[in-house]
């Protein structure tokens, strides 16, 4: 398998070997973003953090999804993860979303929460860019995480007062764009 897929993205003008690394960049970023989630989700504490909580939940949910998304789009091109744990979250495409010196400022960490986001939504404009019009399978799986990316970032600025964005929570659902790759 990996031999075709990777042979069809190189002779439609890709530099696999570049995508590939972005990919598992990106993936680093997804789990390592879901480890950091869960300490910032856990210090949503009082009345500002509770209600900044069940967002961040939400997110932290589906950058998990997204790394999973992404692996098998690693493995069909020819990739694979690195060994060690720890070599996989040094070569993160975004810095560690760590819990901010005040882990009550709420405001502080919406602001690591936000960070993250807008790293994650330049990576994946990367992808996209990189694979458009050439490698429709992993233009489509970028294209589907930068959307959720860009709703996380939304969420997360409206709380820091940067304006609206016309962004809804979502009740009940995680993924929508994303799912179809995790069937």
């Amino acid at each position: 398998m990996a031999r075709v897929a990777r042979q069809m993205v190189k002779e439609a003008g890709v530099d696999v070997d570049k995508l590939l690394e972005l990919l598992i960049k990106n993936a680093s970023a997804e789990l390592t973003t879901f480890y950091y989630y869960t300490i910032l989700r856990a210090n949503l504490i009082g009345l500002e953090g509770e209600g900044i909580k069940e967002i961040a939940e939400t997110a932290r949910i589906e950058d998990r999804n997204h790394f999973e998304a992404l692996i098998p789009r690693i493995y069909e091109l020819g990739g694979k993860l690195p060994d060690c744990m720890k070599e996989f979250h040094d070569i993160s495409a975004c810095p560690p979303a760590n819990l901010p010196e005040d882990p009550s400022n709420a405001m502080e960490i919406l602001k690591v929460l936000v960070g993250a986001e807008r790293c994650a939504v330049a990576g994946y404009t990367e992808i996209c860019h990189l694979t458009a019009g050439k490698d429709h399978r992993t233009y489509d799986l970028a294209l589907s995480i930068l959307n959720e990316e860009i709703e996380h970032e939304s969420w997360f600025s409206e709380f820091l007062g940067e304006g609206p964005s016309g962004h809804f929570m979502r009740r009940g659902e995680t993924s929508p764009f994303v799912s179809k790759f995790l069937r």
